[in-house]
């Protein structure tokens, strides 16, 4: 269906897309620029991150999913070089609802540099599925919780397997990325207290997004022993994180109701980030980590994307981790989509096509049928009228010698009037002219069985004149049928695209509110396609308004000579065959 309706749109706008080659597999018909910013307008970085696994979300504005297959099994990530594979998985890939989550690997992201980005590339119909959660994180990530789970035990997605020892906490919030950790005070989150979670020599940091329901003192993630111990809590209405002595308390409160990403990096004392910026820091000795974690401890709210890492992760890697992760998209965007031919840019208006949601096909597709339908209406009445104008005239220059010829006892006149029917067969005036003449032929003949004189008395007269009229209520009525087809297109066309139009852009907002992917790059597409069927239903409105009123206008003036015809007609019959 959609293939279809996009091969009508296509061939109505006389518009051939243009394409672009795919440099790094010809098999893939499509790619997309992800561009990664780190200059001051983007991510601001000041040094070198290494190995960030940056969140990359796609939904309606700005992926076309319909090219991609169902469960986005095609779907690969090369780096700028257009050579080199990234490694990458798949959280959530929903093409039904067109919304996806994938992280992929990026080696090296330099500082200040505008112009980073990676190659998405898509649409292999014979691709097989690609993608590993534990290939994508670097040794030194002990633990990643997406919670995405529907039941069970969270799982970790690194190559440690350091699957949850037991959680309390409800599975399949409305998280922000994904699914989310619920906890009402009452739960817990325990992790397994593996050799892989134990601190190395080059520090510890522990992330997590974070979104309190109310104000509150809670601890969201505690690991001790009998000998120290790490603590992140909520006190206060600030975060803090606590070990031994040392204790690091966020400059602002926390935002009640909000997702906020907290991080606490140990290495030589306590440094506490919150949404990728140092908030505090507590300078001490190093601190002595073991045990298994608990997170979420009195706490109320939602908790998503736990990660663990033995490493001291520096604080432009976090930067860029929060601000790929969050709703404010300063690191990520997303370039046009590519495909098939040479060029190096794709089509706008196959952009928009691919970024039309699957309830603007149906629109469209209605709207495909409105138009096709008004196109033939237009045609056969435009053809119908204009051959009846033709006949018309035909008609009035022999309507005197055919009035004339009007026998009196009418005996021979139904097979001229079969050869007149014939040679008239388009024209209105002759059918009422017909209808007339056969109503008089008929009282002639009957007057001439009885006897009677062929005399026409006033009532004879109205009654011709009433069999001519009900012929005029006819061919009126065959001027002006499927006309409502038209106005039907020219007032229901644009209100159908404007449905179609306002559900488009509900969809493309839900699909960022889903995905938390706030920036014009992601909105604009989908806006755009959903302006797609408001410009479907103009598109079947205008011509269908045109040829109405140019119809409407012919059939007046046949409609004007008919009713001119019938007086003429009746009086010159009174005129002739009355006393």
């Amino acid at each position: 269906m959609r293939s279809t309706v996009a091969a009508i749109v296509t061939a109505l706008a006389c518009l051939l897309a243009t394409t672009a080659q795919a440099a790094w597999n010809a098999d893939w018909k499509h790619r997309a620029r992800i561009g990664l910013n780190t200059s001051t307008e983007g991510a601001g970085t000041a040094e070198q991150a290494d190995n960030v696994p940056v969140l990359v979300r796609l939904h309606t504005g700005n992926f076309p999913f319909v090219d991609a297959k169902p469960d986005g099994s095609d779907l690969r990530f090369i780096a700028a070089d257009d050579k080199t594979p990234l490694k990458f998985h798949i959280e959530k890939f929903d093409g039904l609802n067109e919304l996806a989550l994938v992280w992929v690997q990026v080696p090296r992201l330099a500082p200040g540099n505008k112009d980073e980005h990676v190659w998405l590339y898509y649409g292999n119909a014979n691709a097989p599925a690609a993608g590993e959660p534990r290939a994508t994180y670097d040794v030194s990530q002990a633990l990643v919780y997406h919670f995405g789970e529907r039941d069970g035990q969270p799982q970790d997605s690194t190559a440690n397997a350091n699957h949850a020892t037991r959680s309390t906490a409800k599975l399949g919030g409305a998280g922000l990325i994904g699914g989310s950790l619920v906890f009402d005070g009452m739960q817990e989150l325990v992790l397994p207290a593996t050799p892989s979670l134990k601190p190395g020599a080059n520090g510890y940091t522990v992330s997590m997004w974070v979104k309190p329901a109310e104000a509150m003192s809670a601890s969201l993630y505690a690991q001790s022993d009998l000998a120290s111990g790490l603590r992140l809590s909520l006190r206060g209405g600030k975060f803090v994180a606590e070990s031994g002595a040392l204790a690091a308390s966020s400059s602002a409160p926390a935002a009640i109701g909000a997702w906020q990403h907290v991080a606490v990096v140990v290495k030589e004392g306590l440094t506490l980030y919150v949404n990728g910026v140092e908030s505090a820091r507590a300078s001490g000795a190093p601190v002595q980590l073991g045990g298994a974690g608990v997170v979420g401890k009195e706490f109320k709210g939602e908790i998503d994307e736990l990660q663990v890492s033995t490493t001291a992760r520096p604080s432009d890697w976090l930067r860029l981790a929060a601000l790929s992760q969050g709703q404010e998209q300063k690191l990520v965007s997303y370039g046009a989509a590519e495909g098939g031919g040479d060029a190096e840019s794709a089509s706008y208006f196959k952009i928009l096509l691919g970024a039309v949601t699957l309830d603007g096909w149906i629109v469209i597709g209605i709207l495909a049928v409105m138009f096709i339908v008004s196109v033939y209406v237009m045609i056969a009445k435009a053809l119908m009228v204009n051959a009846a104008a033709r006949d018309n005239e035909r008609f009035k220059t022999q309507f005197d010698q055919l009035f004339n010829s009007i026998a009196a006892h009418g005996e021979g006149q139904a097979n001229e009037d079969k050869a007149l029917a014939a040679r008239f067969r388009r024209s209105s005036l002759y059918r009422l002219y017909a209808s007339g003449a056969e109503e008089l032929r008929h009282r002639f003949i009957a007057y001439a069985k009885s006897g009677r004189e062929a005399v026409l008395t006033d009532a004879s007269i109205n009654a011709i004149r009433a069999t001519v009229d009900a012929r005029l209520v006819r061919e009126t009525q065959g001027l002006n049928s499927q006309m409502v087809l038209l106005t039907i297109c020219i007032a229901g066309g644009p209100f159908l695209g404007l449905l179609g139009t306002v559900v488009g852009v509900m969809i493309t907002f839900a699909a960022i509110a889903a995905a938390g992917d706030v920036n014009v790059n992601s909105i604009a597409p989908g806006i755009a396609a959903a302006l797609v069927a408001t410009v479907a239903g103009l598109a079947v409105a205008i011509p269908a308004l045109f040829g109405y009123n140019y119809l409407t206008s012919k059939i007046s003036e046949l409609t004007s000579d008919m009713h001119v015809f019938i007086d003429e007609l009746v009086t010159r019959i009174a005129e002739q065959h009355s006393v």
